[in-house]
């Protein structure tokens, strides 16, 4: 990892649209404590794309932006580098995310989208 603390691999690109949301429903579910990871293979080899998401049932804005920060950072700085090329994620953000420490939801987040148990 460079000394800037950015991944090497291939940047994920981002879902931005909500018919590409609601694709990725259509995939792979894999459930945790801290997030809901939905994973669907497009079956091209271009870079993988993720979308984050947190439900008005978490809390107000302030801290849903929080908690989507936080994964986002995760994604950024440690999880990239396991999306496999040509899949869209969607990570579903829950409430605990803010109570885990880093160090944990980076790990827990890169289990996850490998797929292990």
């Amino acid at each position: 990892m460079p000394a800037a603390g950015k991944p090497i691999g291939q940047k994920p690109g981002r879902l931005l649209k909500r018919a590409e949301f609601l694709a990725v429903r259509r995939g792979e579910k894999r459930r945790g404590r801290l997030f809901l990871v939905e994973a669907l293979a497009r079956g091209d080899g271009n870079a993988p794309r993720v979308g984050y998401t947190v439900t008005k049932k978490v809390g107000n804005a302030v801290v849903r932006n929080r908690i989507r920060r936080r994964l986002k950072e995760a994604v950024r700085t440690h999880a990239a580098d396991d999306m496999a090329p040509g899949n869209d994620y969607v990570i579903v953000g829950r409430e605990d995310v803010l109570g885990t420490p880093f160090g944990l939801l980076k790990a827990e987040l890169s289990r996850r989208l490998r797929g292990s148990r």
